[in-house]
């Protein structure tokens, strides 16, 4: 299997930045609505993600895309590819 197929599966997220206090490092809050299998409820989640933010580009507030990646420390497995939409 070629690298360029496997870099291509890693995981997408889009979430909103939470915490940018910490250097190059964002809090990513990442969203997800589902139904309940037999009463039909929606059923909202939340996760929190501890992102790599080389450039310290990203602020509170803003929507992220953050791509699944090798630890790069203690909690994080995550580094921000683009910023959606920033915060007004």
């Amino acid at each position: 299997m070629a690298d360029n197929q496997t870099r291509n599966r890693r995981k997408v997220r889009v979430g909103v930045v939470t915490s940018d206090s910490r250097d190059k490092t964002v809090t990513v809050e990442v969203s997800s609505t589902s139904r309940h299998p037999r009463y039909d409820k929606i059923l909202r989640t939340s996760t929190k993600h501890h992102a790599h933010d080389e450039e310290n580009d990203a602020r509170t507030g803003d929507t992220v895309r953050i791509m699944e990646t090798r630890p790069l420390s203690k909690q994080k497995r995550w580094r921000v590819v683009e910023i959606v939409e920033r915060a007004r």
